[in-house]
Order: C-alpha cells, then sequence, then structure tokens
C-alpha cells in the first residue's frame, strides 16, 4: 500500500461521488452544500458556551465552503449513546433537512461510527462532525507534500473507527466534490481496516524521514533569535507577522488560513537580526490525530527562543481561547520557553474594555496588527529577550548565514 499509487488504489473502485441521498447532488458543482449545524448544551457546557460552540462551528461550516441554513440546539443532562440527541430531536433535524433541502448535518460533538450510522438511517443526507469539518478544511489548505501526508494520517486515523457500511458517502478518491469529500480514497465498503493500518504507517514512515531532514537542516544552522507565533486560529497571528515583517503571508479572515509554518525575517535593532515564524492556528475540540500528525510541522515552536502568544482581545470568550491554546502548548514544548502574551485586534475594542484588560494582565503587550499600533512596544520587548540570550556575538554570522539585508 507505500508508494505514490497507494492513495487512488485505496480508492480505485470509487471514482465519482457517493451521497446518502444521490437526489440532492448537485447539478452544479460550484453551488455551497446546505449545511444544518446542531448543538448540545450539558452539565458541564452551558447554553450561552455551547451557542458561542455553535457559532465557531458556523465560521468552520463557511471556511469549509457550505452555508449554514438552519441551526438547533439542545440541552441533555446526558448524551444519548445511540444517537446523540435522542430520537425525537433527530426526528425534527430530519424534518428540517427536508424543509431547507439540506446536503448535510454538522454536529458540534464528535460521533462514534455507530452513532452515524444510525443518524444516517434516520436524517437523509451527509452526517459529519466538528472533526470531520475540521480535517476536511486542513485538506483543502494543505499546500505542501508534508502539510499533505500529516492530514491524510489525522483522516485515516479520524476514519478508522468509523468504517461502518453506513459510510458510503466517504467512498471517494482524493478530490471529491463536495464537504467531507475531500481526502484520502477510501477503499470499498469491505475495507480491510489492516491495510488502512498500514497505510497509516507507511505514512508516519514518511514523516519521520522529513522531520530526521528537517531536524538535520536545524541542526547545521548558527543560532538565532527565533520567535514563534502561535494561539488561537484568527487571533491575527499571520497579520501580525506580515506587520512585524512584511511577509505577504495571506492573513484572510477564515479559519486555518495557514497550515505550514512561515519563516521570516525581522530586525530588533542594528545588528539584531530575528526571524518570527507564523504557525498554525489552534481551535477547541481540535482532533488528536491532527495534534499528533502537525507535531512535526509544529516542532517551530518547540524550538523557538521565544513564543509569542497571540490572543484576539475582542473574542468574548478569548479566556477560554487562551486556556486551549495553553493546553496545546503544554504538549509541544518546554515550559521554560520564555513567552509573551500579545492582545492583538485592540482598535475593535471600546477604551474602558482595553483598560479592564491591561489591568488584569500588566505583563502583557497589547497590539493591533491591523492598525500597526504597539508594535514597537512589541519589539522592544522582544530585544529584551534576544539581548538576555546573548545572540548579539553572533549576529554578524547569523547575518551572513541567512543571508538577512538590514531592514525596518
Amino acid at each position: 500500500m507505500s508508494g505514490p499509487n497507494a492513495r487512488s488504489n485505496l480508492g480505485k473502485r470509487h471514482r465519482d461521488r457517493v451521497v446518502t441521498n444521490p437526489s440532492r447532488s448537485k447539478e452544479n458543482k460550484t453551488e455551497k452544500e446546505k449545511a444544518i449545524l446542531v448543538g448540545i448544551a450539558t452539565r458541564a457546557v452551558t447554553m450561552k458556551l455551547a451557542k458561542e460552540h455553535m457559532a465557531e462551528l458556523g465560521r468552520l461550516a463557511d471556511t469549509a465552503g457550505a452555508v449554514v441554513v438552519d441551526t438547533a440546539m439542545q440541552r441533555r443532562e446526558t448524551l444519548d449513546p445511540a444517537t446523540l440527541i435522542g430520537e425525537g430531536k433527530v426526528k425534527e433535524i430530519a424534518a428540517m433537512v427536508e424543509m431547507h433541502q439540506a446536503d448535510l448535518v454538522i454536529f458540534d460533538e464528535d460521533l462514534s461510527g455507530s452513532q452515524v450510522k444510525k443518524l444516517e438511517t434516520l436524517i437523509p443526507c451527509k452526517i459529519l462532525d466538528r472533526s470531520g469539518i475540521i480535517l476536511d478544511i486542513f485538506a483543502k489548505h494543505a499546500r505542501t507534500a508534508e502539510a499533505k501526508v500529516q492530514v491524510e494520517v489525522a483522516q485515516l486515523e479520524y476514519m478508522l473507527p468509523r468504517l461502518t457500511n453506513a459510510w458510503t458517502h466517504l467512498s471517494r478518491q482524493a478530490g471529491g466534490v463536495g464537504i467531507g469529500m475531500k481526502g484520502p480514497g477510501e477503499t470499498q465498503l469491505e475495507t480491510d481496516k489492516r491495510l488502512v493500518r498500514k497505510r497509516i504507517a507507511d505514512l508516519n514512515k514518511k514523516l519521520e524521514k522529513m522531520d530526521e531532514i528537517r531536524a538535520a537542516q536545524h541542526d547545521r544552522r548558527l543560532p538565532t533569535f527565533h520567535a514563534a507565533l502561535v494561539g488561537y486560529t484568527n487571533a491575527g497571528k499571520s497579520t501580525l507577522m506580515n506587520a512585524l515583517t512584511k511577509a505577504g503571508v495571506e492573513a484572510a479572515d477564515k479559519l486555518f488560513a495557514t497550515l505550514d509554518p512561515t519563516t521570516r525575517k525581522v530586525w530588533l535593532g542594528a545588528k539584531k537580526p530575528a526571524v518570527v515564524s507564523d504557525t498554525v492556528g489552534f481551535i477547541r475540540k481540535l482532533p488528536v490525530g491532527l495534534v499528533s500528525s502537525f507535531k512535526s510541522t509544529l516542532s517551530v515552536v518547540a524550538q523557538a527562543t521565544l513564543i509569542l502568544n497571540v490572543v484576539d482581545a475582542s473574542a468574548g470568550d478569548f479566556e477560554e481561547q487562551m486556556t486551549i491554546t495553553a493546553r496545546i502548548l503544554a504538549e509541544l514544548c518546554p515550559e521554560d520557553v520564555p513567552r509573551i502574551t500579545v492582545f492583538n485586534k485592540i482598535d475593535l475594542l471600546e477604551p474602558e474594555r482595553l483598560e479592564f484588560l491591561r489591568s488584569h494582565h500588566p505583563q502583557a503587550v497589547f497590539v493591533s496588527a491591523e492598525a500597526k499600533s504597539g508594535l514597537e512596544e512589541l519589539k522592544e520587548r522582544m530585544r529584551q529577550h534576544y539581548d538576555a540570550g546573548r545572540f548579539a556575538d553572533s549576529a554578524a554570522d547569523t547575518q551572513h548565514a541567512h543571508g538577512f539585508e538590514q531592514g525596518s
């Protein structure tokens, strides 16, 4: 199953898109698919928080190329093991699907294979969960060979426990049409899980080789002051990267615009060259397989001299976003790597709100990457870490090694 033809062999019998309800296939393949979102409030998740999660799920759906036509919220003490939401709510959603002629239903919670199977017998359209939609977005945004392999590993690991006869809508080849159709091709219904596991093992070996090459390249470099931008998706990391370095990185107002790390030079003063890396954004309920698969790409965080934790100051749930970022960072890098919290998008705040944040986060830096305000203070804080790291002695050699030119 390894080799260049492995992916096509996995789905060679399914060259056309197969959906649960073929009558809903689009004649115009560029038309956006209609989606209905389903969220659940529980003892652990308040209705207010559940609605915030749903708003984010709506942005995920939009990024994936769907148009949200309706939503369904439910408060439950316990999740139904068969359908997550109970058959009464399932019937309500099925009626919504018929009314809107929807193409897919997206659940904010992860679904098991048996739950998908049951739901697809009751709801006449595709069924996806949050992890599935995130993986679909990653597949569409992957550009480099490494990112594509990383995403395929995560998709196959996600697919493996969900392989049931109900998953005919995933019988596809890479590049299939529609949300949930982008990714590694799946075999015929009698898929042998052993073959999928072998494919995962082969891809992981490929990633290990890529990681070895990166590590060797890193070892050959002279000591360099390296700042890594991390944070929740859409916090404005790419915009800040452009403001600091004039890198020209895509800074679209969408989730996961950046998958592959981008590294550019920045001058922190005379004879103080440094590099800044922009990395993939984090998000709540990020599929475990993605964190694992992207650890090699996110190695730039572990190798950084300084971490710039970018926070969207205008987000109502920024504290939860900071908690999620801290949890993922704990998996990626040692705690002793210096960090600066950077509150971005302060141009969107009322003066009272900004003053409140300043008083509660006195060690943070407050910037607007879009308006280019607060950048000098951020550079000054970076200079302090630069000087403390004794990079000045090797600045000339570093400049030569990286081909830097003096700039602003």
